[in-house]
């Protein structure tokens, strides 16, 4: 069942899954407009993220836009504060998550909503998994199949759900923000820099989460390419520099 061959095509599509499609897009691009892309580029993130089962774009940027209006607070979704294993995947399997009620969802990513490709990639999110798994079992077998599709969405769906989670219960907490929103490396490890959440939520519209030298962020890694490349413009960041984070975190 194992090979490094199929080792090397999941990690790959991990990144494409949840490097691009959920850090990249859903969450920096999507979200919280934190920078700008082709739209063709915006269009392609966005079908990455439907790679990874997490929902389509609507569904996902509403949730996410929800949780930062009242985070921590009656309304948010999925907060700690109900429950760790609520926030990390009871509020999806018992909570008013509405994947398919896309008209609600649409009130909070009216942005989204208004273009047809988004509303069509929300309501067959699921398709681009299936297609998927059809390709790689047709490549590799049932090991590619299984490593490609379904084990890398289990790991993929855990490292967003621990920004749900643990990043609301563990880690350092540098600014002092209304939520409990914490800095974990771990998380941030997994997540391509998602964990430093306690800087997202004091900077949520900052392309960049990892403030500090030594706080490693991956997506904010390829989005400078993307600027170097003269591809991603009007890119957010949020002016703190290392020394001002250092002595906030004192």
């Amino acid at each position: 069942m194992f090979s490094w061959k199929v080792l090397a095509a999941s990690l790959f599509l991990y990144w494409v899954g949840t490097g691009l499609g959920i850090s990249m897009g859903y969450h920096r691009l999507h979200t919280h407009r934190s920078y700008k892309l082709p739209l063709w580029l915006e269009y392609f993130l966005a079908f990455c993220a439907t790679l990874t089962l997490e929902g389509g774009p609507i569904f996902w940027v509403a949730t996410h836009r929800i949780h930062h209006q009242f985070s921590d607070k009656p309304g948010d979704p999925h907060s700690p504060r109900d429950g760790a294993w609520w926030s990390h995947i009871g509020w999806l399997l018992v909570g008013e998550s509405k994947h398919s009620n896309t008209k609600l969802m649409a009130k909070y990513a009216p942005d989204l909503a208004r273009d047809r490709f988004y509303v069509l990639l929300n309501e067959y999110h699921w398709v681009s998994v299936l297609l998927l798994a059809g390709l790689l079992y047709a490549l590799g077998g049932l090991p590619l199949m299984l490593w490609g599709t379904c084990l890398r969405i289990v790991v993929g769906l855990h490292a967003t759900w621990l920004v749900n989670s643990a990043t609301h219960m563990w880690g350092g907490r540098r600014f002092n923000t209304r939520d409990d929103s914490r800095n974990n490396w771990m998380v941030a490890l997994i997540s391509f820099g998602e964990g430093w959440h306690n800087n997202h939520h004091a900077h949520p519209s900052s392309a960049r989460h990892g403030l500090a030298w030594y706080e490693l962020d991956l997506s904010w890694i390829q989005i400078s390419v993307l600027k170097f490349l003269g591809i991603a413009k009007a890119i957010r960041v949020a002016k703190v520099t290392s020394p001002q984070a250092e002595r906030e975190a004192a």
